[in-house]
């Protein structure tokens, strides 16, 4: 059968893999999406279509930065059995094709998977499918199954041969791909599509811009979410693990959102993972919204803690010499007078160097908290205690060498164990001896299973590794290998120690930052620096031992900033959330010990390593001999000593991991001390974390070695003896001989348990000492105490009388926790002396009140005795009297709370009131036996006052409420806190209205409330509103109405918004939101409260935090959540939207009463209310969820509101004058605005968002467009009157004008916005409205002047304020709009008609000139410019100033930002011209640019002010010149303002001086030529003359051409380019200087000068080509010029002018001659300036080169050659020594023209230029080079010499030769201006010697001048040991110097090139005798010929160039 198109093109998803065969086959993954258009085969079993694949990460190289990359497609053809067809495209739907069908199709008969074996479990069903999916399947297997016929077989398609093929399908819009599962896990779908979307838009951003640690975050991320999408397809795991797994899962999505595109999508963890709509609670998705955005985890709750004293240490910075890591170790102790330092807390850890960014890991800060100190700890009441803060710098170092030969005595056996001291660590593990084998009989079994390495001979050969030597050692054989060697081992060492006091610091609860030192013990005596220091401390001795006492800083740490706070807080928690910035992520550092009630179990040993106390003469003990000398065992200084401890229990087993040596660090098996000499201390602190059940039994072993020798030693201590731990304190451990006994076991225990640990006298040595160990020992347990009170209570029948009163009295003393293990004995106790004592109101306060303290104890959460009640009293006796004595006792504290005791008590016992009420009722209740008894007449009522009593228990309690006395206010605020607990207990016994009538009472006596009162009362009527006893329908209706009557004085209108207001808020919001779903109808009443509320929240100010308050909450202070960066949200404005949504959005008819309610006040105030909320003033607009909800949530209410707003309406058909008033046109206007705001909402433009998004905001508000389109025509149609039968005829409307007149043009710009929408629906209805604006303004003022500027000012506001894509520019809504008015042509409205064509041409117009300039992408800058000049000029023509001044001014923004000043200034330009100098006339303000309302001279003045200050910026002289004179005319003759007259004149000769002084810059300038059909018409077969810095270079400037062209190719030859494509030409050009220019025809002109009036604005460019012909001479050379001129002057406001003409100069020889002269003494002046200015070295022998051939008049290049291009009388008689100058003059007049006397002055100039260098030659090392040099310039330039200086005998004196070359150089550079731009342009132009400099500026100038180092020859050796020519054509000039040099000046000047050695003592002597000779023998001269030559040179100093420094 031929291939057949289908009815519809079939969209399809592949679920067998297919892999082709054929070069027409398509492959195909399962999971691809697929559009099928054909269907063929001989069977129907092939399909053709397209496969959309996703976009390659390589699309993203070009793709703009935000831009979602596009789907790849493919086509081919494949099998029908390897896709199933989900649905079809386009309008035709309903072909009869379903999946029912299609599933059936694809099964068919013979199928695998047909119908009988589905199973019933969709489990196994999707297993089973899954492995048939896994098999890969070829083409012939598919005609096994059947297959679905797709198109009709009865009747044929055949397919058109020359029809066009359907055009390859774009990927859908979809939004609902969902897989079968998306019902039972929603998740499997949401991580598709957000893994897709994170591919296509956000991946390649990453990569593009190099993050890398991103990109692995992100990949690691992805990983984590691909493994739980597959766990929750399979369906393998728990309930409890599925319901982690779906909330972990949310959350990682949510952290790849952040990470990605900050956009947060709410997903409930508790409902699978499902997307929350618009239809679930708005409250709950507010809570999960703002947690979700805001929170990087789930928030829980914070546990409470008591108040205690905490000290937060930050080392901020710390440089030094790390060359390896080192640690620095910090703890805090405590130094009491006499006493040494003790240790109150753990270390903490901190890696250095620090690192540059922030860790990611917390415990890689270098900031700790120490916390839980007590008042003890910090010296409060003690002036003898002091709390240092001390910090230790570990790093490793070598071993210190010394004699070793330690014998290995002991050791030559092979013991079955082998030693943790026995090996040294590798480098990386010194600290951690983790995964070593064990020194002392480990029971770890040998795992003969051990994972093994790959086969080592594998491997490849690694070289001379740094590892090699660490892995190669055998663990097994340490007993018989001989010792390690010293070289290369590296032991871990106690650089120095700081100290910082921080007791007085913490008793203030202040700060401080402190610079401090780190000391270290000094090499001797003499360095000691300890008392030249005010940062010294003496603490510092004893905490590192120094043998000779000496201290100095240490010097690897260059500095050391330390900053410490301390806090008071009972809750850590509440001070970290409270001080975010210092607190967030900081660790904890725990004290050692307790300072209070323990928040936990806790079993922690700490042991303190303090010193080895090993003398010369000290002794071991030994199993055998009693005591052996140390120096047997070790014959080493002892200079790497090191301690390794192991903990084992009481059979021999090791403990791993439980030897903790920092706070932050990880656990160690074994663990080894820093090394020490012999003498010195380690004052190391361990911590053992032991489990509790090991303790009993458990011991300490140690071995100490000399590193890296073997352990000499060995010792150990129990840490349990006698049935108790071993006492805390200091202890000296025994040492004895490491040998064969103490190393080996004996019945599995190490053999060592059987010597006695501790040093006893008796076992000192005859000689000398015994060597032991000093360490000291301290528990931290919770397991064991004991207190003499509780035993007694116990025992109570021991005591009698007031010695039982005090025993119970004492009972409050009782730790805590010694109450909490013996609670059930305590209950026993105290109740049967309450039933021996009953009546006795002594003994019932006291056992009230310890009842009371074993409530609070039970309240405490860290005991966990929630049912203390239940479980222990209820249980236990019958106790008759208990309820009656306690109920009296309690009764007693409430009716007399003045007294100060019974006050206390009371506060207590109103903290636990609920728990004595319930203890009360349980102890009222008989046991079941007794109630027997009693019905049996054998028992008596038990307490039947009961009722009463309780009921004078209430009244005492709101008496108490009602007391206004100050000194009650505690105990009010307690009773208010506690009373909802109370109410529960009442239950048994009262009933549910009884129970709300004593809540009311209660909340009405406190009405009085101020201040946090109000606060705590309002959590009261929140904790009403939760109490299950409430939830009763009529209860609940009585407490909603008290509620509103409750909450009104604490929210609302309020004119100032403090911080107690604003919880205030907060906290009503959270009871409105408790009853919100009882509310109902009455929700409306809340609305003037929730609006009033958010406008006022809206006027204060935001505050930006670190923190965020979890909204609606139940207590106060609110829970708070610290956040890792400050964010804006407000709480309150938030709970508030949230509500307002709630309270709008109901289904039923708003109610409000007049009476009490502004109706259209209250709408009003709720429609703005929403624009805020739309707007994202309420919650950022990348909460998605919640943003997108609260559009669809404005419609719902929007709804709501226009019913009322309809009802209120007059009646159309009785309409005057009144009733038109009463329109409330405010109203509506907000009503339409709001309206308009929500469907043109970005949020809303799901075509143009990615996968994951747009799926989120159809599931969560759908089409919300489509729904407020339908009610913009009804709300619109509803205010138009209707039409009569012609005007409805004629336009096709039946209502229109009326109250929408009243809308135009305001509602103009929001209408057309909608017009350029792409939802159909809404630009259909936009186009509507816009008909009607248009023909009711005709009506009435039969113009559209109106409509058109609004448009105008719409659409361009809309481009600049919006991203406003191609699609939205479109003119579809142009098309429709006048198809709507093509009827109205040759009718009676045929004027309509003509002004709306007219005005829509405009518009259409103005479209495509605002899709040009606001269009995004790699455009052109210069074309984007040029697309706004055009923009403006439109704008001016239709009269838009106020858009045309805008573009103005962001164009001159635009300009300065870039650096473009002359530019900027040229844009303000515009704006200025625009405005006359009008005194009188007054202009408006503007807000865009922000203008003030000023008169039209003030502005323009301004403006003048600001395009001056951009033209002195880019240095534009000319221009800014301009304007200033401008200014000075207008204050001389308009506003006669001489005070600014004069600053315009000093502003002007201010430009005057550094326009001298060649402050200008010099830019380059390149031909552009455009050719080619590819550039658009604006561009191609033109030539523009481009503007660039002066730093630029031909391949700069086309790397810049090319960036904005990249298609272009640029073509650097002369053919000619193709017609297709793109080609650029780029060639430099240079100003054309005008020769005709009076410049010229002046001599000493400065070169600045010269420069500014030909080159400050130039027009016409130049190339010059030069044809040489050898045979001519250069007086005889032609020089061609091509000279282009531009359209405008330079400075352009494009930085480029096209080039209108074109031609092609020849120049005669005497302005090639002009030009070439002028040039070369440019040159020369340049080279004269690097010289003096000593920037380059080589500059001098580049000049003297330039001099030999300027001077040589027989060298072709020479200028003097052009003498003979001027008249005979000019040329002059070199040999003659008379010349009549008179002649010359006369000559001058008659025989010369302009361009002659331009080259005479060149000539002149240059001659000048010559001898100013000649004066640089004054050193000695260049005096041969100048005496060679002079005579040649005296007969070169003779005529000149005369000329300039007649009747003189020479012109260079012997003063010029009195100031030396380094001299002249330091003058130079003194007086040249700091501008180096001033500089560079002085490198490119000639500078000209003034003088008439004053002989005093000479002097001091050469007394400044440095030295000038002379170099050796031409060229200078460059650092790669290459030369470096410093000119382009050195080459061939050289040849012809060596034609024209002499010898023996090339042998006198090689002479004095190569005397290197020399040079400096010439430079030196030089310059002495210049000095000299200034100062003494001005007068003299050298003798000889060289005399007789000067003589006639000698310089007047009254005439020659001006100086040319500028």
């Amino acid at each position: 059968m031929p291939w057949k198109p289908l009815p519809a093109v079939a969209f399809a998803i592949c679920v067998y893999p297919f892999q082709p065969t054929h070069a027409h086959d398509l492959p195909l993954q399962i999971g691809d999406n697929i559009y099928i258009i054909e269907q063929g085969g001989q069977h129907n079993e092939w399909y053709r279509g397209y496969l959309v694949a996703p976009p390659s990460l390589l699309a993203g190289l070009t793709s703009d930065r935000g831009q979602q990359l596009e789907h790849r497609v493919f086509s081919g053809i494949f099998p029908s059995n390897c896709v199933e067809v989900r649905e079809f495209l386009g309008e035709n739907k309903a072909i009869g094709y379903t999946r029912a069908t299609a599933a059936a199709a694809l099964e068919g008969e013979g199928g695998e998977l047909s119908t009988t074996e589905k199973r019933k479990s969709q489990v196994q069903y999707a297993r089973r499918l899954s492995r048939a999916l896994s098999r890969k399947r070829s083409t012939q297997e598919f005609h096994r199954k059947g297959r679905p016929v797709l198109i009709d077989p009865t009747e044929p398609m055949p397919r058109n041969p020359n029809a066009p093929k359907p055009l390859a399908p774009v990927p859908m819009l979809r939004v609902g791909d969902e897989m079968g599962q998306s019902v039972e896990e929603p998740l499997v779908d949401e991580i598709a599509s957000c893994l897709r979307e994170w591919h296509d838009a956000r991946l390649h951003e990453i990569l593009l811009a190099r993050g890398y640690s991103q990109l692995a975050r992100v990949q690691e991320l992805i990983k984590r979410v691909d493994i739980s999408r597959k766990q929750l397809m399979h369906d393998v795991m728990t309930v409890k693990e599925l319901q982690t797994l779906r909330e972990d899962t949310v959350w990682d999505l949510v952290t790849g959102n952040k990470m990605l595109n900050d956009e947060i999508i709410v997903r409930s963890p508790t409902e699978k993972g499902r997307i929350l709509t618009a239809a679930d609670s708005v409250i709950e998705m507010t809570k999960l919204q703002a947690n979700m955005s805001i929170l990087d985890r789930p928030p829980k709750p914070a546990a409470d803690i008591n108040m205690l004293y905490h000290v937060l240490v930050d080392v901020r910075n710390i440089v030094g010499e790390f060359e390896q890591p080192a640690q620095l170790h910090v703890y805090l102790c405590v130094k009491d007078f006499g006493e040494k330092p003790r240790p109150v807390s753990e270390s903490y850890a901190i890696s250095l160097p620090l690192p540059d960014t922030t860790p990611q890991n917390t415990d890689d800060l270098s900031k700790a908290l120490f916390i839980n100190l007590n008042a003890a700890d910090i010296g409060v009441g003690s002036d003898s205690r002091h709390l240092y803060a001390v910090f230790k710098l570990l790093k490793d170092e070598p071993v210190r060498q010394t004699v070793s030969g330690q014998p290995k005595l002991g050791h030559q056996h092979k013991s079955s164990v082998s030693s943790i001291g026995s090996e040294p660590p590798p480098p990386q593990k010194l600290a951690s001896l983790k995964g070593r084998r064990s020194m002392f009989g480990s029971q770890r079994k040998n795992d003969s299973t051990v994972r093994r390495t790959s086969d080592t001979s594998r491997r490849p050969n690694t070289g001379q590794s740094q590892r090699s030597d660490t892995g190669t050692r055998s663990s097994g054989n340490s007993g018989t290998d001989p010792p390690p060697s010293r070289e290369g081992k590296i032991v871990k060492r106690t650089l120095g120690v700081g100290a910082m006091d921080i007791g007085k610091l913490a008793q203030q609860q202040s700060e401080s930052e402190t610079k401090l030192t780190l000391w270290a013990p000094a090499a001797s005596t003499a360095e000691d620096k300890s008392d030249e220091s005010d940062d010294w401390s003496e603490v510092i001795r004893e905490l590192q031992r120094s043998n000779n006492g000496g201290y100095s800083r240490l010097g690897l740490i260059k500095r050391f900033d330390v900053f410490a706070t301390t806090f008071a807080s009972s809750d850590l928690d509440s001070l970290v959330r409270n001080n975010p910035t210092l607190l967030h992520s900081v660790h904890m550092v725990r004290k050692l010990g307790f300072s209070g009630v323990p928040t936990h179990k806790r079993s922690d040993i700490y042991l303190t390593m303090t010193e080895p106390v090993v003398g010369r003469n000290a002794a071991l003990q030994h199993s055998k001999f009693g005591n052996i000398p140390l120096t047997q065992r070790c014959q080493t200084e002892m200079a790497n000593l090191q301690l390794t401890l192991e903990v084992r229990k009481a059979n021999g087993e090791r403990l791993e991991d439980c030897v903790f040596t920092a706070s932050n660090h990880e656990g160690h098996t074994a663990w080894r001390t820093t090394a020490i000499e012999r003498g010195e201390a380690w004052n190391q602190t361990v911590r053992l974390a032991i489990p509790t059940e090991d303790v009993p039994g458990s011991h300490i072993v140690m071995s100490v070695a000399d590193s890296p020798n073997f352990p000499f030693t060995l010792a150990w201590i129990p840490l349990w003896e006698a049935d108790a731990f071993v006492r805390d304190g200091d202890h000296q451990v025994a040492l004895y001989v490491y040998d064969e006994y103490s190393s080996s076991v004996i019945g599995g225990k190490g053999a060592y348990l059987a010597l006695p640990p501790w040093h006893e006298k008796q076992h000192e040595p005859a000689y000398g000492t015994s060597a032991t160990v000093s360490i000291r020992t301290y528990l931290c347990s919770t397991e064991y105490s004991q207190d003499p009170n509780l035993l007694g209570l116990l025992k109570w029948r021991n005591f009698h009388g007031v010695t039982l009163i005090e025993l119970l009295d004492r009972f409050s003393f009782v730790p805590e926790i010694e109450i909490v293990k013996l609670l059930a004995d305590i209950f026993d106790a105290l109740f049967e002396i309450l039933h021996e004592y009953a009546n006795s109101e002594a003994y019932e306060n006291v056992i009230f009140h310890n009842f009371v303290v074993i409530m609070g104890i039970a309240r405490d959460r860290r005991f966990n005795l929630s049912h203390v009640v239940e479980n222990y009293a209820r249980t236990r006796h019958d106790w008759p009297y208990a309820s009656e004595c306690l109920i009296r006792a309690y009764l007693r504290l409430v009716s007399n709370p003045m007294d100060s005791e019974t006050s206390r008590k009371l506060r207590e016992t109103l903290k636990v009131g609920d728990q004595m009420l319930r203890l009360i009722v349980e102890t009222r209740k008989e046991r079941p036996e007794v109630a027997n008894a009693r019905t049996n007449g054998d028992y008596a009522e038990r307490h039947p006052e009961f009722d009463g009593d309780l009921q004078s228990l209430f009244v005492a309690l709101m008496a108490l409420m009602r007391n206004p006395m100050a000194v009650l206010l505690g105990t009010q605020t307690l009773v208010v806190q506690h009373f909802h607990t109370w109410l529960p207990e009442l239950r048994s016994f009262m009933s549910e209205g009884e129970i709300l009538e004593i809540a009311t009472n209660l909340l009405d006596a406190c009405a009085h409330a101020k201040g946090k009162m109000i606060l705590y009362r309002l959590v009261l009527i929140i904790n009403y509103s939760h109490l299950d006893i409430f939830k009763a329908p009529e209860v609940r209706t009585t407490l909603i109405a008290n509620t509103f009557r409750w909450l009104a004085p604490y929210w609302g209108e309020t004119m100032t918004v403090t911080e107690q207001w604003r919880d205030q808020v907060r906290l009503c919001c959270s009871v409105v939101a408790a009853q919100m779903e009882e509310l109902g109808e009455d929700t409306c009443q809340y609305v003037p409260k929730l609006v009033a509320s958010y406008t006022a929240l809206e006027r204060a100010k935001r505050r930006r935090k670190k923190s965020f308050s979890m909204l609606f909450p139940t207590s106060y202070p609110f829970p708070t959540k610290p956040t890792s960066a400050e964010i804006g949200v407000d709480e309150a404005m938030l709970e508030l939207s949230a509500l307002l949504a709630a309270a709008l959005t109901t289904q039923q008819r708003l109610y409000f009463d007049a009476n009490q309610v502004d109706i259209p006040g209250v709408l009003l105030q709720s429609l703005k209310v929403a624009q805020s909320i739309i707007g994202g003033e309420a919650f950022p607009k990348s909460w998605l969820s919640l943003h997108v909800s609260h559009h669809r949530f404005a419609i719902s209410a929007l709804e709501r509101i226009f019913e009322v707003l309809v009802e209120s309406l007059p009646d159309s058909n009785a309409l005057d004058l009144e009733d038109a008033i009463e329109f409330d046109t405010e109203l509506w206007r907000a009503f339409f605005d709001t309206l308009f705001a929500a469907v043109s909402s970005s949020a809303l433009a799901m075509e143009t968002f990615p996968e994951q998004k747009r799926r989120a905001i159809w599931k969560i508000a759908g089409d919300v467009r489509e729904i407020g389109a339908d009610l913009i025509r009804r709300s619109w149609d509803s205010i138009g009157w209707e039409t009569d039968e012609d005007s409805s005829n004629l336009y096709g409307f039946e209502k229109m004008g009326g109250y929408q007149v009243q809308f135009v043009p305001e509602l103009i710009a929001p209408i057309v916005e909608l017009c350029l929408s792409v939802h159909a629906s809404l630009r259909s209805v936009a186009v509507e409205v816009l008909r009607t604006m248009i023909i009711s303004n005709w009506e009435i003022d039969q113009d559209l002047s109106v409509i058109q500027s609004a448009m105008i000012e719409c659409l361009d506001n809309l481009c600049r304020t919006k991203r406003v894509s191609e699609s939205m520019l479109q003119s579809t809504f142009i098309d429709e709009m006048v198809a709507q008015f093509t009827p109205l042509q040759h009718t009676i409205e045929d004027s309509l008609y003509r002004a709306v064509m007219e005005m829509f041409s405009k518009i259409e117009e103005l479209l495509g000139m605002l899709a040009s300039v606001h269009r995004g992408g790699a455009i052109n800058e210069a074309t984007r410019i040029v697309d706004t000049l055009r923009l403006m000029e439109f704008l001016k023509d239709v009269q838009s100033e106020e858009a045309y001044i805008r573009y103005v001014h962001q164009l001159a923004v635009l300009q300065a930002a870039a650096g473009n000043y002359k530019e900027a200034g040229l844009a303000l330009h515009m704006h200025a011209e625009r405005l006359p100098w009008d005194p009188s006339m007054d202009v408006e303000e503007t807000a865009e640019p922000v203008l003030p309302a000023q008169t039209a001279f003030e502005r323009k003045e301004a403006l003048y002010f600001e395009m001056c200050e951009h033209f002195e910026k880019g240095k534009c002289w000319k221009r800014a010149l301009s304007a200033y004179r401008e200014l000075a005319e207008q204050y001389e003759t308009n506003v006669f303002d001489y005070f600014k007259l004069a600053r315009s004149q000093r502003a002007m000769a201010t430009i005057h001086d550094r326009i001298a002084k060649g402050d200008r810059t010099h830019p380059r300038y390149f031909r552009v030529a455009y050719r080619g059909l590819g550039f658009p018409l604006s561009l191609r077969d033109k030539e523009f003359i481009f503007e660039a810095s002066q730093d630029d270079r031909l391949a700069n400037f086309e790397d810049r051409v090319q960036q904005l062209h990249p298609g272009a190719q640029i073509v650097r030859s002369g053919k000619d380019a193709d017609v297709e494509g793109q080609y650029l030409h780029i060639y430099p050009v240079s100003p054309n200087k005008d020769l005709d220019h009076m410049v010229y025809q002046r001599t000493k002109i400065s070169q600045a000068a010269r420069d500014y009036s030909l080159l400050s604005s130039p027009q016409k460019f130049a190339t010059t080509s030069r044809q040489l012909q050898p045979d001519l001479p250069i007086t005889e050379q032609v020089v061609e010029k091509e000279i282009y001129t531009t359209a405008e002057p330079f400075p352009t406001l494009l930085s480029r002018s096209e080039v209108i003409y074109t031609e092609s100069v020849t120049l005669s020889p005497l302005q090639a001659a002009v030009e070439r002269t002028t040039r070369k003494t440019q040159e020369m002046l340049a080279l004269e300036k690097r010289v003096t200015s000593g920037e380059d070295d080589g500059a001098i022998n580049r000049l003297s080169d330039e001099l030999l051939l300027s001077v040589d008049a027989d060298s072709d290049s020479s200028v003097s050659r052009y003498r003979s291009l001027l008249p005979q009388s000019e040329q002059g008689d070199t040999a003659s020594e008379l010349i009549d100058f008179t002649m010359l003059e006369k000559g001058d007049e008659e025989l010369m023209d302009p361009m002659q006397n331009a080259l005479k002055v060149a000539l002149l100039d240059h001659a000048l230029a010559i001898r100013r260098c000649l004066s640089l030659y004054t050193s000695s090392a260049y005096l041969a080079t100048k005496a060679e040099l002079i005579p040649r310039y005296e007969a070169t330039y003779e005529r000149e010499l005369a000329i300039l200086f007649p009747g003189k005998e020479g012109v260079l004196d012997d003063e010029s030769r009195r100031s030396s070359l380094d001299e002249d150089r330091r003058a130079r550079t003194s007086s040249r201006p700091v501008d180096s731009q001033a500089s560079a342009g002085a490198e490119q132009s000639a500078v000209a010697d003034d003088q008439q400099q004053e002989p005093e500026k000479r002097q001091s100038r050469r007394r400044s001048i440095p030295f000038l180092r002379r170099v050796a020859s031409g060229t200078q050796k460059q650092p790669n040991g290459t030369t470096d020519d410093k000119d382009g054509g050195q080459s061939s000039r050289q040849s012809s110097r060596s034609r024209t040099r002499g010898e023996s000046l090339t042998r006198r000047l090689s002479f004095f090139r190569n005397e290197q050695q020399q040079h400096d003592a010439d430079i030196r002597s030089s310059s002495v005798a210049s000095s000299r000779r200034e100062t003494g023998n001005a007068g003299k001269s050298n003798s000889g010929s060289l005399k007789k030559r000067l003589s006639f040179l000698k310089a007047t100093g009254s005439s020659g160039l001006q100086s040319g420094d500028h």
